[in-house]
């Protein structure tokens, strides 16, 4: 029986994991090796080894609504996309009130977790510890939950970028990237076009003299401000997602490319990618496409070589005297805490059921909560994570053999690959509404659509229609929230709270 469980990180997934174990009577001990919460959320001047970072001016690309804890809105006059500053109050807000710091232990780095002699039998795990001061404990805890996320190693390929040597100016990952100030009258390369890309190529064109955006596959570039001014989230629902399932993806593609390129011709704004629209994640961004009309960001291919000063792209086309190149390049993801045999390979990537748990150990009591990636906030994603885990470690939920986990991790592998552009940079790629529907379903709390319909038809025409926010999975079964309903009810109007000067009611 599963009672003590260490929690390793202290950041949205790491919260959400130390509660849903309070929640299931366990005794959970948090470990994060830095002094406060928050994770990549917790912003610093200074990046600090093997972890995550993020710049000044971060703002979320997910509606407030569609990343908040499930039984625990955020406040109606918090922005619709919220500053990381906002997300961070949000988190202390949450442990606050569901009591989390209690068992969190600061500036306490997890050296290594090893299965103990009896694994075979307890399932229990030798943990050790070391204080900021120093000072190493060993622990034994009859469970472990690693929620260190994939933001800490940034994978900077100069291998890839023949004559990078010969550099003249000043380069580094975006990783280190915390404003534009050293961008000030530069000509500035910045590679890769993923949200960090965008963001950081369209600050830095406010104050740069030039910037260049240097892309080897393209983008789907979306807005967050959608029709009628909405939360482009707003659209994610379930009803959507039913037509996703019943209609072919080659017309969805071509809807969807259709409805994007009527806003600006991605080919015309050299943003066209080599993949369909639904194939990878699309980039978020409402300013970029401004910035290429107007000159101060210039699109360009993949670079072929650099020379002193010089970057030369595939087309042959040059940029001249640049100062300044940022390397947006991804991120590497590591476990260097736990041991080698607790990892299972699939093809190049970390085999995890359910997105969760290592295949193949003899007891299921070792999980992975974050280590996911979709068209929505990691926050109720790892929350739903969280409330599975403990489920099956407290026994109400019993996951299959090794063997028949190891062939479904297998067809996931497979599922993803042909469904999605991935790359050994990718960590487990999921549909946001299919895979918290599966959860959902193996801890009994996925909306019964058909109830609804016979028992509650207004909540279910906001189930249905309305976005598939995490109060969803509160409706029913266990862990219902009372609140969950009026949490529904009430989304839409947590729109205008903060950007109308009347009050306005939005109807579904």
């Amino acid at each position: 029986m599963v009672h003590k469980v260490a929690v390793i990180g202290a950041g949205p997934c790491g919260l959400t994991s130390v509660k849903a174990c309070l929640d299931e009577g366990m005794e959970p001990t948090c470990f994060e090796s830095s002094d406060d919460m928050g994770g990549l959320w917790k912003f610093k001047e200074v990046s600090e080894p093997n972890r995550a970072s993020i710049y000044r001016s971060l703002t979320i690309n997910v509606w407030k609504e569609m990343m908040c804890y499930s039984d625990y809105p955020i406040p109606a006059d918090y922005p619709n996309y919220m500053h990381h500053s906002k997300i961070l109050k949000y988190f202390r807000m949450y442990a606050d009130h569901f009591k989390l710091l209690q068992y969190i232990r600061f500036q306490t780095k997890v050296k290594s977790v090893k299965q103990r002699p009896d694994f075979s039998r307890t399932g229990q795990w030798d943990v050790v510890t070391e204080t900021r001061d120093g000072y190493e404990e060993n622990h034994i805890f009859d469970a472990i939950i690693c929620c260190t996320g994939h933001f800490n190693y940034p994978n900077l390929p100069l291998k890839d970028f023949p004559g990078i040597e010969t550099f003249e100016g000043k380069y580094f990952h975006s990783w280190d990237y915390k404003g534009p100030e050293d961008m000030h009258g530069k000509r500035v390369v910045v590679i890769g076009i993923g949200n960090s890309g965008g963001d950081i190529a369209v600050e830095g064109s406010r104050v740069a003299e030039q910037v260049y955006l240097s892309t080897r596959s393209g983008a789907w570039v979306i807005r967050q401000v959608s029709d009628n001014g909405l939360p482009v989230d707003r659209f994610n629902t379930r009803f959507v997602h039913i037509m996703f399932r019943l209609l072919p993806m080659r017309f969805l593609n071509w809807l969807g490319e259709k409805k994007l390129n009527s806003m600006y011709d991605h080919a015309m704004y050299g943003l066209k990618p080599k993949h369909r629209l639904f194939s990878q994640i699309p980039v978020i961004n409402d300013d970029l496409p401004f910035r290429i009309l107007s000159g101060s960001v210039i699109v360009k291919p993949n670079i072929k070589e650099i020379s002193g000063s010089t970057v030369v792209f595939d087309d042959g086309s040059t940029a001249e005297n640049v100062d300044l190149i940022v390397f947006a390049t991804g991120y590497n993801y590591d476990f260097p805490y736990l041991p080698k045999n607790a990892i299972y390979k699939s093809g190049h990537r970390i085999g995890l059921y359910k997105h969760v748990f290592p295949p193949n150990l003899e007891q299921p009591t070792l999980a992975i909560v974050g280590f996911i990636h979709s068209d929505g906030a990691i926050m109720p994603q790892a929350e739903m994570q969280a409330r599975f885990v403990t489920r099956v470690f407290k026994g109400d939920k019993k996951l299959p053999s090794n063997q028949a986990m190891i062939k479904a991790v297998e067809n996931d592998t497979k599922k993803i690959a042909k469904n999605y552009v991935v790359s050994k940079l990718t960590p487990l790629q999921v549909d946001l509404v299919e895979y918290m529907d599966d959860l959902a379903k193996d801890i009994g709390v996925q909306p019964n659509l058909l109830w609804l319909f016979l028992t509650d038809f207004p909540l279910f025409k906001k189930v249905l229609w309305g976005p598939v926010t995490a109060y969803q999975y509160r409706l029913m079964g266990p862990g219902k929230w009372e609140g969950a309903r009026k949490a529904i009810f009430t989304q839409y109007d947590r729109i205008t709270v903060t950007i109308s000067r009347v009050t306005y009611r939005y109807t579904l």
